[in-house]
């Protein structure tokens, strides 16, 4: 009978020491709060970015298939104005391809460059998805040309103070530049990283695009 008792005794005191010890580790575990993205894409369709745009167009589908269920995706397209052709689910794969391949073919009519309009449009799209609670990303993706209205184009005087208004509502706001020429980034970069920091910028010639999809989702926060 005593043997029994302090076997029930030794059981007891093992189980409590396992119960403490995984009460302890859950209690060191840090659960990171998720934050959902808006990945906002805009992609240059004028004549001086054709040879690229399939490549392109593939890359978009391909970092849309890494992102969260809960993420959300919005595609302009660059040419003489910047549209919206898509928004909706990062995982819509079928319709985010259908989208791309539909209103990114070449109209020779639309030639301009309008990169400036569409990071404005972008920006006041990452302002209302901050609202929402996502945390924005534009990734500009093209060859930076400037071509057309000079209207439409971006003006590197006035941009980093427009993004430093814009950071004010959206503190994790990042931005990506996509196969550009090296002059034309390092460019960007002069510009930029003063008010983005180094790490919520990220550029990327075509030689550099196998290994800029972990930059961009750290800049994500990811």
């Amino acid at each position: 009978m005593g043997k029994r008792y302090i076997t029930l005794g030794i059981i007891i005191l093992v189980l409590s020491i396992i119960i403490k010890s995984a009460y302890v580790g859950f209690k060191s575990i840090k659960i990171e709060d998720f934050h959902p993205v808006a990945a906002i894409f805009m992609i240059d369709i004028s004549a001086s970015n054709q040879n690229q745009l399939q490549r392109q167009n593939a890359y978009i589908s391909s970092l849309c298939k890494m992102l969260d269920p809960e993420d959300h995706v919005k595609i302009l397209i660059i040419s003489q104005e910047a549209n919206l052709i898509y928004e909706g689910s990062s995982q819509e794969a079928s319709q985010i391809r259908k989208s791309l391949n539909k209103y990114t073919q070449f109209d020779p009519s639309a030639w301009g460059t309008a990169y400036g309009t569409a990071i404005k449009k972008g920006m006041q799209h990452a302002l209302t998805m901050q609202r929402e609670g996502y945390v924005p990303a534009l990734i500009v993706i093209g060859d930076l040309e400037n071509e057309g209205d000079i209207r439409g184009q971006i003006n590197w005087n006035t941009l980093p103070s427009n993004i430093q208004k814009v950071k004010k509502y959206c503190p994790e706001l990042s931005m990506s530049f996509l196969y550009a020429d090296p002059t034309k980034l390092d460019f960007v970069k002069n510009k930029l990283t003063p008010v983005l920091g180094e790490e919520k910028l990220v550029i990327a010639t075509e030689e550099m695009m196998d290994k800029v999809n972990r930059k961009i989702m750290a800049a994500m926060g990811r």
